[in-house]
């Protein structure tokens, strides 16, 4: 039996234990979505896609509520963690650097971080102690395909 609270379990086990799976990522022809550097491992921008949707678009305090944000953030990790997945070979060996969550926002929004906490509190949910990170969340003017969350990250396997 899988605890998600207490972290028992493998990180695939408690990852299925909320409901969720890692997704399969489209291959563009102009990135990848992960390069080796040393020890580091740098995954490119995802957005919340699920199978191949954007699963929204908007401005964070306009357009998009905080808790559809915080639920496009998770979308968007997710795809992070499979980028990683393909990089190290499983989730277990997965441990995270840093994050930097992008919010396409309303200039007078100012909870970025709430949007970024969503996913963050994921990857502690899913990989523990390597789930912990440095982060950074911004608001910007604008993200491609007008989607509200872009997360990038950076990552090393253990």
């Amino acid at each position: 039996m899988t605890d998600i609270h207490t972290g028992s379990g493998s990180a695939m086990e408690r990852l299925r234990a909320l409901g969720l799976d890692l997704p399969t990522l489209a291959v563009d022809p102009h990135y990848v979505d992960h390069r080796a550097v040393d020890s580091s491992i740098h995954i490119s921008g995802q957005l919340p896609y699920k199978d191949g949707v954007l699963l929204g678009q908007g401005i964070v305090g306009r357009d998009v509520d905080l808790e559809t944000a915080r639920e496009l953030a998770r979308h968007a990790v997710l795809n992070c963690l499979a980028a990683a997945v393909q990089a190290v070979g499983e989730l277990e060996r997965v441990r995270i650097v840093q994050m930097l969550v992008f919010v396409a926002s309303a200039p007078d929004f100012g909870l970025q971080s709430r949007v970024a906490n969503a996913a963050s509190e994921l990857l502690i949910d899913v990989l523990g102690e390597n789930g912990r990170h440095a982060r950074t969340a911004i608001g910007v003017a604008g993200l491609p395909a007008n989607t509200p969350v872009e997360i990038q990250m950076i990552c090393t396997g253990v």
